[in-house]
């Protein structure tokens, strides 16, 4: 038996479901993003703190510090938010995935690959 409302109304309830999941997935990505910073954030302070001598990372600005301890702490800093975004970016994507049965931001490739083939 056909819909009463027709495929007319289907197509718009589900444009309007996939498009509230698409914002729900962003915002609470930006939630977990900032979650992850700070967890980073604290990661680098106290692996920082292990080093002899020091308490705080030192400031790319500060004159004091050498060349190696100023470089040293940006590539450990650099490594260690790489390491946690891509964790909380992996985590959120599956769940996501679990919870709505489809693969975030894959729509979004399917048609920029659609268009690059129409070019």
């Amino acid at each position: 038996m056909a819909h009463p409302r027709g495929p007319r109304y289907r197509a718009a309830v589900s444009g309007y479901a996939q498009h509230m999941s698409k914002m729900m997935y962003k915002a609470v990505g930006v939630l977990v993003g900032l979650l992850g910073g700070m967890l980073a954030s604290a990661i680098v302070r106290k692996v920082w703190q292990l080093t002899p001598g020091h308490d705080r990372a030192p400031e790319a600005i500060d004159t004091r510090r050498s060349w190696g301890e100023i470089l040293t702490a940006a590539a450990l800093q650099g490594a260690i938010f790489a390491v946690i975004r891509a964790a909380v970016e992996r985590a959120t994507a599956a769940s996501a995935e679990k919870l709505t049965g489809a693969q975030p931001g894959h729509e979004v490739k399917r048609q920029q690959g659609e268009q690059a083939g129409k070019k």
